[in-house]
């Protein structure tokens, strides 16, 4: 009797200590209470949309306070394509005072002359299909030039240009956007049988199709949105009043970042640049290479989730073969 009064006190204790099953079964229920509200506490993810359209990447990246929408850098393309159906318009003026001319061996060398540019593109971009955009661009130019106590000014229509993209890479925590370009430039400005009384105002076209291909990545690591251009261009020949022509081919770089200031409000800065060299394909060229590099610091602001109004100077900084110019940059987006 003394034993088996023994094994049930002993039974009786480890009951006792064992663990209570009810709160074994609340503690997930914390765990999974806390998971959700930290899920809660992620922010939603943005509707990616092309330039035009706004950015607000969904990478989670991007936790923390949401930032405005913004339509992009004024020169460096953008990589996240217009939503399928959407229609943006663009208008940027740019005027450019030529200071000096680069020399072939990246010097600088005073002009002779004076001369001033003023140019405006519209750019039309339209939502093709789900992850594609088209666009082209029509500008004109207007040239005012002064030559040993002569002056001379011409417009009209410059080269236009058509162009698709196409996202290849979508947006994550770890991987940017990347979008493939292809491109053609019209030699419709004009570029022979020009005037000798313009003083070269008249020359406002390059006179060759230029076929572009390449590929654009952007990026959001918090605070800055980041952009980047990687393009190779091959030029056609070409006749002008100095006979037949073999201009080279081209790369183009341009890198550029955005950092919200204020709400609505935008500071920009892009390093744009392009590098002559010779040709793939046909005769060597005969065209002095040339290569230009240049920064435009800027400010955008966001006026609407569909208007935008940016604001900059473009400086050229080094090159060869080439203008030296400073001028100022205005452009407007709205989309549809």
């Amino acid at each position: 009797m003394r034993s088996l009064r023994l094994c049930f006190m002993l039974l009786l204790v480890l009951a006792m200590a064992a663990p209570n099953p009810v709160l074994s079964a609340d503690e997930p229920a914390v765990a999974q209470g806390e998971k959700v509200a930290a899920a809660e506490r992620a922010p939603s993810a943005g509707s990616e949309t092309g330039r035009g359209e706004g950015f607000e990447p969904e990478a989670e990246a991007t936790r923390g306070p949401e930032i405005p929408g913004t339509f992009g850098p004024l020169v460096t393309d953008t990589a996240i394509p217009m939503d399928k159906g959407k229609f943006a318009v663009q208008p940027t003026f740019g005027y450019s005072v030529v200071l000096d001319g680069f020399s072939p061996h990246w010097g600088r060398n005073s002009t002779d002359g004076d001369s001033k540019s003023f140019g405006m593109e519209w750019k039309f971009t339209y939502g093709l299909i789900e992850n594609m955009e088209v666009f082209v661009v029509i500008p004109y130019v207007h040239n005012w030039t002064d030559y040993d106590g002569a002056s001379a000014n011409c417009g009209g229509l410059a080269d236009i240009n058509l162009t698709l993209k196409y996202r290849l890479v979508e947006e994550t925590a770890s991987l940017p956007t990347v979008t493939a370009l292809f491109a053609t430039d019209f030699p419709t400005g004009k570029c022979d049988n020009l005037n000798a009384h313009n003083l070269g105002a008249d020359a406002i076209g390059g006179g060759a199709y230029v076929f572009t291909a390449g590929f654009n990545v952007s990026k959001y690591i918090a605070p800055f949105v980041v952009y980047a251009n990687l393009w190779y261009s091959m030029q056609t020949a070409y006749k002008d009043d100095d006979g037949h022509q073999y201009p080279g081919d081209f790369v183009t770089i341009n890198l550029a970042a955005e950092y919200p200031i204020i709400d609505k409000w935008f500071a920009l800065l892009e390093l744009t640049s392009y590098w002559g060299g010779g040709r793939l394909f046909g005769p060597d060229t005969n065209v002095p290479h040339e290569a230009l590099v240049s920064i435009i610091p800027a400010i955008e602001y966001m006026a609407t989730e569909h208007f935008s109004l940016a604001l900059g100077l473009n400086v050229d900084l080094i090159g060869k073969n080439a203008d030296a110019t400073i001028g100022p940059l205005f452009s407007m987006v709205y989309a549809f």
